[in-house]
């Protein structure tokens, strides 16, 4: 069979191209008979095909011409698989511990071939719903995000490399133009693909769309987002793109990936790990009352940043010489240089909550919302979870700037009952 041309596959067609590609074939050591294979793409947009066989194993992922959660009535652009593989490639040079190495890109048939992350790896979102500590999960997405954004930011590169690699990833536009809309625009007005948990939450809706000051500050987002190319960010960095054991932790799904400001990609798992715990209550029985794994989840929000702010730094202060944002002989002494430092990750920080408070608000009244809520069977129940989740979404995106430190973010989400 021949695949000069783009294809959907499935498990007949796939076993074709396995045979056909010996990028793939070897990987199974060109055993491709009884291959065990298996669809289980369960996000919006892709299908993805786990291959397993007596000697080896891989993931295919295929991007399909439209979102896959709403069917071809909303087309998408297949090119965003390039982007992805671009950006594994680059994200796992700098982070080989927590990205899984590509095996094959197939930009006609918008596939990518990569390693199979077996059992037990399961969604970080699915165990956090469970109730299971990651004791290492702090600090491996600290690392991979302090290594993945600084090296590709002007604290390390000229800007003749950075506007080059700025440039290739503009082309990642439509899905830039998808997270425009479903973030920053769509929550705040009348939109066919807006949904809530109806009708408990139909007042607190009706009242994101009516929030003048709230606007405004999605409005400051929105430009962020859309103008300032910072580093080669993940793009969708919410707990469904990671992996995990105990202790593994792996960064899948960069699809978004383009340049753009560094507080997105940790606004966008902080964010998604304070949906997780507004979400324990839901989950809460007789036997758990989830307390204990509140109070774990808080740590986390808090050692992630602090650590990411120390590995930052100590990246920063080994590549003092590097990049032309700060140049050595302009930022020549230790004081100069620890004030632009402070500056820089206290505004970071702002980004930081700003971002994440606006991945939680679209999460709950936009259109694609998180399991860790859908998974509550009683309406009520999980409205009330997701109202207190709202409200301190909205506070936090108001209010960002009177924040000095994660610490007083973690306070301010226990004040929320």
């Amino acid at each position: 069979m021949a695949f000069s041309e783009f294809q959907p596959l499935n498990d007949k067609s796939l076993v074709d191209y396995i045979k056909a590609t010996p990028s793939l074939s070897s990987k199974l050591k060109d055993h491709l008979d009884n291959l065990t294979i298996k669809e289980v793409g369960d996000g919006n947009l892709n299908f993805v095909f786990i291959v397993v066989g007596s000697h080896g194993s891989f993931v295919i992922k295929q991007a399909l011409p439209y979102i896959r959660c709403i069917g071809e009535s909303w087309p998408m652009t297949k090119e965003r698989a390039y982007f992805e593989a671009l950006a594994l490639r680059e994200h796992g040079r700098l982070s080989p511990d927590h990205v899984p190495e590509v095996y094959h890109f197939d930009r006609t048939m918008s596939l990518i071939g990569m390693r199979y992350l077996e059992p037990p790896h399961i969604i970080l979102r699915k165990g956090l719903i469970a109730g299971i500590e990651y004791p290492l999960l702090a600090d491996h997405m600290s690392d991979y995000m302090a290594r993945t954004l600084f090296y590709t930011t002007l604290l390390y590169r000229n800007t003749t490399d950075h506007k080059k690699a700025v440039a290739e990833f503009c082309g990642n536009v439509e899905l830039c133009r998808l997270t425009e809309q479903v973030v920053f625009s769509d929550p705040y007005k009348v939109s066919e693909y807006n949904r809530w948990t109806s009708p408990y939450l139909d007042s607190d809706a009706e009242a994101v769309r009516e929030d003048n000051a709230l606007k405004l500050e999605v409005a400051e987002l929105k430009s962020l987002f859309c103008e300032r190319a910072q580093a080669l960010i993940h793009g969708d960095l919410h707990t469904g793109s990671v992996m995990v054991t105990p202790d593994s932790t792996q960064v899948i799904d960069p699809e978004f990936a383009f340049y753009g400001p560094i507080g997105f990609d940790i606004g966008a798992f902080l964010g998604n790990l304070i949906l997780a715990f507004f979400a324990q209550d839901g989950h809460a029985d007789e036997q758990n009352d989830r307390k204990a794994y509140k109070a774990w989840i808080l740590r986390i929000i808090q050692n992630t940043w602090n650590l990411f702010h120390r590995k930052f730094i100590a990246l920063w202060d080994a590549n003092k010489d590097a990049g032309d944002a700060y140049l050595p002989a302009i930022y020549n002494n230790s004081e100069l240089q620890q004030l632009v430092q402070d500056k820089y990750i206290k505004e970071l920080l702002h980004d930081t909550l700003g971002f994440g408070a606006a991945k939680m608000i679209r999460r709950i009244v936009g259109v694609a919302h998180v399991e860790d809520f859908e998974s509550i069977t009683d309406a009520s129940n999980r409205a009330g979870c997701e109202r207190r989740a709202l409200e301190f979404a909205k506070l936090i995106l108001k209010e960002r700037r009177k924040f000095q430190n994660i610490e007083e973010v973690v306070s301010a989400v226990q004040q929320i009952q």
